[in-house]
């Protein structure tokens, strides 16, 4: 088991030997904005008090970012009559306005300081939010990579079959996380952000009224969750109904995401899976039992994802504007 999970020293070993990736650094903005880490976090820090679903959407901001077209900011573009942005694409619809309002409010600090104005990639300030907020959340405070540059693309046919769906089965997870250099360990350490969120009823509600089982119920789910699933969610509910994540610590985030699979309580049949799958049982039980070996393992998954597509010079810019391109 230990071969496939990051112990602690390994993991301070490897988070300082790879200070740099391509042209990522923790001290990117040294000289051309010293302070903006600190900017950024109080921004932060100030939507955080204003709603926690700042957390959960701005997490799933940088994930639906990094998985298309890299870490590029490129979800936050806007459509305009001629391009049809990926923020527009049915898969990320229900991606929550507070997060994309955290990155325009850090956005805006940081340009209101004069010798940061302009120097700051909106992709690197969503970087160092999704940090922040987990951190906020009572996660893991680590250091983030920088100098990633805005991408000059954003169409909402580059996200085709690109993100997780929750239907997925180890399989179809393993391949998708692959595509970008992760590993399956890395994949279930990064799934363990549904510690955190919410999901819409819609997504999961064929899993109580409409399994291909004579009680139409997904037989790895707890009987008890799924009554009251039910409750929650009945047939005829409104679309914009929301369901924690996770029923027991919805606003810590910790590794009771893990303890919830072991007790069949995965919201999604692709939280459930990473369990029933004897292939993805050890590391779920590994993370289920040590907070801190989630958390070692989280941090490392999170920095290799922020190195996906990372843009330069050559291939992107520093938006003024994180929504124009």
């Amino acid at each position: 088991l230990n071969l496939i999970l990051v112990p602690l020293l390994f993991l301070t070993l490897f988070l300082h030997s790879c200070r740099t990736h391509a042209q990522l650094s923790r001290h990117h903005y040294k000289n051309s904005c010293p302070n903006v880490e600190n900017i950024v976090r109080q921004a932060v820090k100030k939507k955080f008090h204003q709603t926690f679903t700042t957390v959960p959407a701005t997490l799933r901001l940088f994930f639906h970012d990094c998985f298309v077209q890299g870490c590029d900011g490129s979800i936050l573009v806007a459509s305009t009559p001629h391009n049809r942005a990926e923020r527009d694409h049915p898969d990320n619809l229900s991606l929550a306005g507070d997060g994309f309002d955290t990155v325009i409010q850090a956005k805006a600090a940081v340009d209101a300081v004069p010798l940061c104005q302009n120097k700051v990639s909106c992709a690197d300030i969503l970087a160092m939010a999704t940090r922040d907020v987990i951190a906020l959340a009572g996660g893991p405070y680590y250091e983030v990579e920088l100098g990633r540059f805005d991408g000059l693309r954003s169409k909402d046919s580059d996200v085709n079959g690109k993100l997780p769906e929750p239907g997925f089965n180890l399989n179809q997870l393993n391949t998708l996380f692959k595509h970008h250099g992760l590993t399956q360990t890395e994949m279930i350490a990064l799934s363990g952000a549904h510690t955190v969120g919410f999901s819409h009823c819609n997504k999961f509600t064929n899993r109580v009224y409409n399994f291909k089982t004579t009680s139409r119920v997904d037989p790895t789910l707890d009987l008890h969750y799924a009554a009251k699933l039910k409750s929650m969610c009945p047939r005829d509910v409104d679309p914009r109904v929301a369901v924690d994540m996770d029923p027991i610590t919805p606003h810590a985030f910790d590794n009771v995401y893990f303890k919830n699979l072991q007790k069949g309580k995965g919201l999604f049949t692709s939280d459930q899976v990473l369990f029933t799958d004897s292939r993805s049982k050890a590391a779920v039980n590994a993370f289920a039992s040590s907070n801190k070996i989630f958390r070692a393992n989280f941090v490392a998954a999170m920095t290799k994802l922020g190195r996906v597509g990372v843009k330069n010079s050559h291939n992107g810019n520093i938006r003024t504007d994180c929504s124009v391109i």
